[in-house]
């Protein structure tokens, strides 16, 4: 009975010689990048639906499989201004998953204030402050997609990032032909600017010596090698590459085997100029050469 209703349920998402659409759902905070993402994902040829009611999710996506193949792409933005409707989200996304089909959430973040910030700057209402302050409708937002967050495939904080840099973040994960079983972003940063938070795991370089007290190297970065040179020399820092590269090991093959196809990993110190900037790059390379395909973003290098 069981096999019989799973293969009913997916003839529901794939029509007669038509094949089930990709489908991803775009979420996050209001005023993190919501609508940018929208764009890029219409501009790389995807169907974008914005603000559909969650429980018409399966009815898009059957609509979809009928057209045999001319809608292979969907992306759905989902988001607190369908308040009620938001609640099915979690049904619906269960309904497709017993169909066969999987699906992808990308979730777009960013801090507080930052959001606090545009909000003011276009001097528009938070959707959910009510008689209150933003930071009050910011709060409930937050408390409302907490579970949504934790469950996303892709994170992504555009506190720093301008609409190209977010493009260009999107693009990345979304263009080319050949999806990638696993992809790694590695950040660095400086701890006195924040910790990023779309970070899954975080690294802290702090223990290592800091170049920025050595005169001869505090103007350079850790992309240049006297100052990588000095940092990997530093006691522990090659330990500390070693047994993390196992920890990683461990992680990324965990991560395969739940089909989990993002990770990001931060590496900070205190001003995410030297030391970070090295370790990254050095955890990206032995990322890649495990076969995992990573970026490497330097968030804070140039703030100083």
């Amino acid at each position: 009975m069981e096999m019989a209703n799973r293969e009913e349920a997916e003839e529901e998402h794939t029509a007669p010689g038509g094949e089930p659409p990709e489908l991803v759902v775009i979420s996050g905070m209001s005023g993190a990048g919501r609508s940018t993402a929208a764009k890029v994902l219409e501009d790389l040829g995807w169907f974008v639906v914005d603000n559909l009611p969650p429980s018409l999710i399966p009815t898009m996506v059957e609509l979809a499989a009928r057209t045999q193949g001319s809608v292979p792409r969907i992306a759905v933005v989902v988001d607190v201004r369908g308040r009620s409707f938001f609640e099915h989200l979690h049904e619906a996304l269960g309904h497709i998953e017993s169909g066969g089909l999987r699906h992808r959430i990308v979730f777009l973040d960013s801090t507080d204030d930052v959001l606090v910030r545009r909000f003011e700057n276009v001097r528009r209402p938070h959707p959910l402050q009510g008689d209150g302050r933003i930071t009050d409708g910011i709060t409930r937002e937050r408390e409302l997609l907490r579970e949504l967050r934790g469950e996303a495939d892709v994170v992504i904080d555009t506190s720093t990032r301008n609409v190209h840099e977010l493009r260009t973040a999107l693009e990345s994960v979304f263009s080319g032909e050949r999806e990638p079983d696993l992809r790694a972003t590695v950040i660095s940063f400086g701890f006195k600017y924040g910790l990023p938070v779309d970070a899954d795991l975080v690294v802290d370089c702090r223990f290592l010596p800091n170049p920025h007290w050595i005169p001869e190297l505090r103007a350079h970065t850790g992309l240049e090698p006297e100052v990588s040179g000095y940092v990997l020399a530093q006691p522990g820092a090659k330990e500390l590459l070693e047994s993390y590269g196992d920890v990683l090991r461990t992680i990324t093959a965990g991560y395969r085997r739940e089909g989990k196809r993002y990770l990001t990993l931060a590496v900070g110190c205190t001003g995410g100029k030297h030391r970070s900037v090295a370790m990254a790059e050095q955890i990206a390379a032995r990322l890649n050469d495990d076969g995992v395909d990573t970026t490497v973003v330097h968030r804070d290098m140039g703030r100083e």
